[in-house]
């Protein structure tokens, strides 16, 4: 297996995990961080000057936990996540506005989309690290920072399931137009991650491609501690 995290992502068999994001909107990704990779990310949680700014989930009612936006510049294996996914995922994303009838308007690099969302003033780092504690959860939510977004985000698990902790498992919840919602229920273990949509994705339909909303959250943690870490395309206002 290579070595460099952006030769791993780029070895990723893109092809099928394209094809299963048109299939079913999201897909898993193998563990792609080792848990050296994992311990070393977990520890900058307490490296206050690499974050511009910490949320108190209960504060806001978003849910029971903590989590911490990283300040540019990213710290390497952040940025090389960020820059790796990107591409391949910019890919699926123009596909589907072309579904749903829209022109493709996502550039093949993450520096030019970066570039336009500097433009509209969303100047603001977005990758995250989320800390749980027994009792946190995440209510379900969207992750959108400005009018520029982009539709998918990658979210991994830094620690070991049923060992580190239980519970707090990932939640996708589709809400289709004139019927009831449908969830997902998604584990991960330690170093693998999860591409899923920021608001919405198309579905085939009897008349074309129609949309439908998308939210995500983690249910309660029900013992131990709780690391992920989110990577977010856009920048924020």
């Amino acid at each position: 297996m290579p070595n460099r995290l952006s030769e791993r992502i780029a070895s990723l068999e893109w092809e099928s995990l394209q094809q299963a994001l048109d299939e079913q909107g999201f897909v898993k990704i193998p563990p792609l961080l080792d848990k050296e990779q994992c311990e070393d990310i977990i520890r900058t949680y307490d490296q206050p000057t690499l974050f511009r700014s910490t949320i108190d989930m209960s504060r806001y009612r978003f849910g029971m936990g903590e989590y911490k936006y990283y300040q540019a510049p990213l710290p390497n294996i952040l940025q090389q996540l960020r820059e790796g996914f990107y591409p391949e995922l910019a890919k699926t994303a123009n596909r589907w506005l072309e579904q749903l009838g829209h022109t493709a308007v996502y550039p093949a690099s993450l520096g030019e989309f970066l570039d336009h969302c500097h433009q509209q003033g969303q100047v603001r780092s977005t990758p995250l690290i989320l800390k749980y504690e027994a009792g946190g959860y995440n209510c379900l939510h969207q992750d959108l920072y400005g009018e520029v977004y982009f539709p998918f985000q990658v979210v991994f698990v830094l620690n070991q399931r049923e060992v580190d902790y239980s519970g707090g498992e990932f939640l996708l919840v589709e809400q289709r137009p004139r019927a009831q919602s449908r969830g997902h229920v998604i584990t991960l273990e330690q170093g693998a991650g999860l591409v899923f949509p920021t608001t919405q994705r198309p579905v085939s339909g009897t008349r074309g491609f129609y949309r439908t909303t998308l939210r995500h959250g983690v249910s309660t943690i029900t013992s131990g501690t709780r690391y992920s870490l989110g990577i977010i395309f856009h920048d924020a206002k």
